[in-house]
């Protein structure tokens, strides 16, 4: 069951907790480590949340597993133990977390469900990634799967796996098909969402739990906002 903590400037969900795993589901606009705006980043927000909930005097230990994009929103996932880190940095090594995203996109994909191919390029400069059909010099290769959930007036909905873990992959390879996510302006949506997001949303994540041997099922509530509850 999600707990909601609530304090003056954020409102944390989580969506589980054990002695060795936390899993938040991270809002749009939130950073998950702090960068060079100066933001107070996810992972202090969640260590603040141990500190108080366990009355623990001192640093709490957190351990940051992956991020997602400051635009986006849904899981993320922190160890709790110096231990519990290079288990779960291996579980997304070897590809035995299966994460789900589900995103918003401007117009139907002419294929309902398929695999994209690409060969993506980061640019510094810009921060953005280049999707190319062929290996250029200094590409990453990357794939993902989709399948088209549902059509809605004006978006559709669809599910997407990973099968690597690029930079903006998602973004970059929908955007390269012509199906740029909602409110992505970087990669070709024509009009910002109202509170600067991009409806893509890590929606569920899957594994086996390191020290309990037993599977590990999270899903994270989509955003409050007209569109995304259409999809429900």
């Amino acid at each position: 069951m999600a707990e909601k903590i609530r304090s003056s400037k954020h409102n944390l969900l989580v969506l589980y907790e054990d002695n060795h795993i936390i899993a938040v589901n991270k809002r749009a606009g939130d950073i998950v480590q702090g960068d060079k705006t100066g933001d107070t980043p996810l992972n202090t927000i969640v260590k603040q949340y141990i500190k108080d909930k366990y009355n623990k005097p001192g640093n709490v230990y957190l351990g940051t597993v992956h991020r997602l994009d400051r635009p986006t929103t849904g899981i993320v996932l922190f160890a709790k133990t110096s231990k519990m880190l290079p288990r779960l940095n291996k579980l997304f090594l070897t590809k035995d977390i299966q994460k789900t995203y589900w995103a918003l996109v401007k117009q139907a994909p002419v294929k309902s469900k398929d695999t994209l191919v690409h060969w993506l390029k980061k640019n510094p400069k810009n921060n953005k990634s280049t999707a190319y059909t062929k290996e250029i010099k200094d590409s990453k290769k990357a794939i993902l799967h989709y399948t088209t959930l549902k059509q809605l007036d004006r978006y559709s909905l669809l599910e997407i796996q990973l099968e690597t873990g690029r930079h903006h992959q998602i973004r970059s390879q929908l955007s390269s098909i012509g199906t740029p996510i909602k409110g992505d302006l970087k990669y070709g949506f024509n009009r910002s969402n109202k509170d600067a997001s991009i409806s893509l949303h890590a929606r569920h994540i899957t594994f086996m739990h390191p020290v309990k041997k037993e599977p590990v099922h999270i899903t994270a509530p989509l955003p409050n906002d007209a569109v995304w509850n259409a999809c429900l």
